[in-house]
């Protein structure tokens, strides 16, 4: 069993990585292509954008229930190929109906794949290894998020459609791939979790057992802030305050974000290695306080006036720390959410939190552009120093409502297998220990 679930999980990584790869082709160039290249304009490209992240928010309450009851199998099938038709049929569109159509078929495949892959990582993984899993995820992610990004600028051209209709579609076809490696998975007839085997009885119930959950709760509460504060300002707050505060060109911007992907993958498993038998607690309340130094130095490149290199190193070094700490998040906050979850209700769980997160990343963005845009700089950054520091108080008090098990399941693990031994073998261990 151990050693299927370990080749159920290789497949469904590599798939990932792939369908990750495909993605960071189109990302950085989405924007450009829909309102210079296809020449819809700004506001359709803003449309565009906005549907992506709109069509998550409408498909992520149905998905769980979804999940709960057919499996995260079929739902993740369900998920890629919609997200291949959107992405094809964002290469092949030239008008902003057809365009903003391919964005929502887009947006929702994505949002749906999500929440599936995260509860089939949960059922080929056992408590102790799913950190591991997560944090082997998030690590394939952001490299395949990042090499597409590279290859992508590489074959891109602004004056040549074409162009972007080839990246389109390799888009299209690497989430293809990502269905039919998770269409072979061959799933354990139930997660590794404490709970019963799924049933569609306990599903019915599943948004008021959530919200029954306060430990649940307070991690929702948690996850908002975290995401605010971090993937929420990226390409909106902290990208125009380099550039109309800080003053850095765009290039030395394109560094400060590849920082980002280098410190990820760079520290992931060494990360991994420091926290995972650590408190799931004390790693993330570490993590905002490795937040609010970064957005301390955020604060100071835009103090520090007539020194260019120095502010453009504080920033940069502001995109590192943020990759830092990401790299703690992800063996933390997912297996988190599979160990609060009952059994019936993984899918439901996952959802949610994915819903939390496309929240704060459809608020953060918003917030951040309104006050940078307003020249609200310093309260801009006291606000995400304030919500760094949060995250650390938040993190401590949710480490108080978790059992032992939960807050490090490492520490559950010799319980369990002493709770294994009869008291036979019990005696006979005590005898050989006095006889050496």
């Amino acid at each position: 069993m151990t050693t299927a679930m370990g080749a159920a999980l290789r497949r469904i990584q590599l798939g990932n990585a792939l369908s990750a790869f495909g993605n960071g082709f189109t990302v950085p160039y989405l924007y450009v292509y829909v309102a210079k290249v296809r020449d819809l304009g700004a506001n359709t490209a803003g449309v565009v954008l906005a549907m992506l992240a709109v069509a998550a928010l409408v498909v992520l309450p149905l998905t769980g229930r979804a999940i709960d009851r057919r499996g995260p199998l079929p739902v993740a099938i369900v998920g890629t190929v919609s997200a291949a038709i959107g992405a094809l049929g964002l290469g092949l569109s030239a008008t902003e109906p057809l365009v903003i159509a391919s964005a929502i078929a887009l947006g929702a495949g994505i949002a749906v794949i999500q929440p599936a892959l995260a509860t089939m990582i949960v059922w080929c993984s056992t408590t102790v290894t799913r950190s591991r899993a997560f944090a082997t995820q998030f690590f394939l992610n952001n490299l395949g998020l990042g090499v597409g990004g590279l290859v992508g600028g590489l074959l891109v051209d602004e004056s040549h459609a074409s162009s972007f209709v080839r990246l389109f579609a390799i888009e299209a076809v690497m989430f293809l791939v990502l269905g039919a490696a998770v269409a072979t998975v061959r799933l354990p007839r139930a997660p590794k979790v404490e709970d019963a085997v799924p049933t569609e009885e306990r599903a019915k119930g599943a948004w008021r057992a959530l919200f029954a959950d306060r430990r649940m709760v307070w991690l929702c509460v948690l996850g908002f802030v975290l995401f605010f504060a971090c993937y929420g300002q990226f390409e909106s707050g902290l990208a125009a305050y380099a550039t109309e505060v800080t003053r850095i060109p765009p290039a030395s911007l394109g560094i400060a974000l590849a920082a980002n992907t280098a410190a990820i993958v760079a520290a992931q498993f060494v990360v991994l290695k420091l926290v995972e038998r650590r408190r799931r607690s004390r790693v993330m309340a570490l993590v905002g306080l490795i937040w609010t130094v970064a957005w301390i130095a955020a604060g100071l490149s835009g103090l520090v006036h007539g020194a260019q290199a120095v502010a453009t190193t504080l920033l940069i070094s502001t995109y590192a720390l943020f990759g830092i700490g990401e790299s703690m998040l992800s063996p933390t906050l997912a297996p988190l959410v599979a160990d609060l979850a009952p059994a019936s209700l993984i899918g439901q769980y996952n959802s949610a939190f994915a819903l939390v997160k496309q929240l704060a990343l459809a608020v953060g963005p918003a917030v951040g552009a309104l006050m940078v845009g307003h020249g609200m700089y310093m309260a801009y950054i006291g606000m995400l120093v304030v919500c760094a520091l949060g995250i650390t108080g938040l993190s401590l008090r949710l480490g108080r409502m978790l059992r032992p098990g939960q807050d490090n399941p490492h520490r559950a693990v010799p319980v369990l297998q002493a709770a294994r031994v009869s008291p036979e073998q019990g005696a006979e261990r005590e005898a050989v220990a006095a006889a050496v």
